[in-house]
C-alpha cells in the first residue's frame, strides 16, 4: 500500500516525507509540479517509491491506476501565492483538483489529510473553525475556504477520514524556493547576512513599527499534528494548525537577528537596542497589500485540543533559533 503526499517537492511536504521516512515509510509517491525545478532539491534525501506530475496523477488516479493500493494521501499541492490574480488558475488548481482528491478518497475510503489555511479567516479578530468567522480578503484564502465548505457537507456521511488543517505562518527548513512567499524568518536571516540588518514594516491597523501580530509556528510542529492524525484515523474535521500564541514581527527579527549574533559570540540585545543601532529598520508598509493583510492572527486551539493533540508548540524564540541554525548549515 502507497502514502501519497503531494506538493511532496515543497516546503510542507517535503518534510512529511522526510518525517515519514524516519518511521521507516518509504512507499510513497509523492506528486508535484517542478516547472520550478529547484525545488526537486527538497527530495534529495528522501526515500520515495515514484515521483509523478500532479496532472499525470490526477488523470491516472480518476482512471483508476491506484485504486485499492494507497491508504493515505497528505494533500499539501496548492498555489499559495497570496497576491495572485488569477482567479481561474487559484480555483483549477487549489479548488478543483482538491475536490477531485476528495471524492476518489471517500469512494476508495482512504483517509484524507489537507491543507487548508488561516487566510480563510480574513481581517477578523477570530479565528474559530465556524462559518460565521471566516471572511477571506484574496483568492487563495477563497480557494481554501471554499473546498473547506465541500468538505463539511461530505463529512457527515463519510466513511473515511478527512482532515483539514488549517495553517498559520508556518516557517522552517525547505522553503528556499518559495521566493518572496518564504517566511519572514527566512528573509530576516538573509537580510541580516547580506546587510547587517533587518527590514520590517511601519504600522498599520493601529498597530505600532512591527508589532503586528502572527501565529508563527514551526514546521516540525505541523508535521507532528499531520502525523498525530494519521495514526488516528477515526479524528476527522477541520482544525486550526497553530500555536495559539500570537508573536509580533518584532519578536520574529529579534529571535533571528540574536541567534546570528550568538553565532559570532556577540550578545543578545533587547528591540530598542537593536532599533538604535541599525539592527532592525522599519520601511513603510506597500500599497499593494492595503486592505489584504492580516495584522493579527492567533489559532483557536480548542478544537485540535479536544480531539486529544496535547503536545506543546516552540515558542518563536524557539523555532526562530533552531531554524537559523539549520540555515547556516544549509544556504
Amino acid at each position: 500500500m502507497y502514502t501519497i503526499v503531494t506538493g511532496a517537492a515543497g516546503f510542507i511536504g517535503s518534510n512529511i516525507v522526510r518525517a515519514l521516512n524516519k518511521r521507516g515509510e518509504k512507499n510513497i509517491i509523492a506528486v508535484d509540479n517542478l516547472t520550478r525545478a529547484d525545488k526537486f532539491k527538497n527530495l534529495v534525501d528522501c526515500e520515495i517509491a515514484d515521483y509523478i506530475d500532479k496532472q499525470e496523477f490526477i488523470e491516472r488516479l480518476l482512471a483508476g491506476d491506484f485504486d485499492g493500493d494507497v491508504e493515505a494521501i497528505l494533500h499539501e499541492g496548492a498555489c499559495s501565492d497570496t497576491m495572485e490574480s488569477d482567479g481561474r488558475y487559484m480555483m483549477e488548481n487549489n479548488y478543483r483538483y482538491s475536490v477531485q482528491l476528495l471524492d476518489w478518497c471517500l469512494d476508495q475510503e482512504v483517509q484524507l489529510l489537507y491543507a487548508s489555511s488561516a487566510a480563510t479567516y480574513g481581517g477578523g479578530g477570530v479565528f474559530r473553525e465556524d462559518r460565521a468567522c471566516e471572511s477571506p480578503l484574496n483568492v487563495y484564502g477563497y480557494s481554501k475556504f471554499l473546498f473547506d465548505q465541500i468538505v463539511r457537507r461530505r463529512l457527515p456521511d463519510a466513511s473515511s477520514q478527512v482532515v483539514g488543517f488549517r495553517y498559520f505562518n508556518v516557517y522552517g527548513p525547505g522553503e528556499t524556493h518559495k521566493g518572496r512567499m518564504a517566511s519572514v524568518a527566512f528573509h530576516h536571516f538573509n537580510q541580516f547576512r547580506s546587510e547587517g540588518r533587518v527590514r520590517l514594516f511601519e504600522g498599520c491597523d493601529g498597530y505600532a513599527n512591527g508589532a503586528q501580530q502572527r501565529d508563527f509556528i514551526h514546521v516540525d510542529d505541523v508535521v507532528a499534528v499531520n502525523l498525530w492524525f494519521l495514526d488516528h484515523p477515526r479524528k476527522s474535521g477541520i482544525f486550526n494548525l497553530g500555536t495559539g500564541r500570537a508573536q509580533s514581527f518584532n519578536d520574529v527579527a529579534v529571535a533571528g537577528v540574536n541567534a546570528q549574533r550568538a553565532r559570532a559570540g556577540e550578545a543578545a540585545l533587547p528591540l530598542a537596542d537593536l532599533v538604535g543601532h541599525g539592527l532592525i529598520e522599519y520601511i513603510a508598509f506597500p500599497d499593494a497589500l492595503k486592505g489584504k493583510y492580516q495584522s493579527f492572527t492567533q489559532a483557536d486551539q480548542t478544537r485540535l485540543r479536544e480531539a486529544g493533540y496535547d503536545a506543546p508548540f516552540m515558542t518563536v524564540e524557539e523555532g526562530v533559533g533552531k531554524y537559523v541554525e539549520w540555515l547556516h548549515e544549509h544556504v
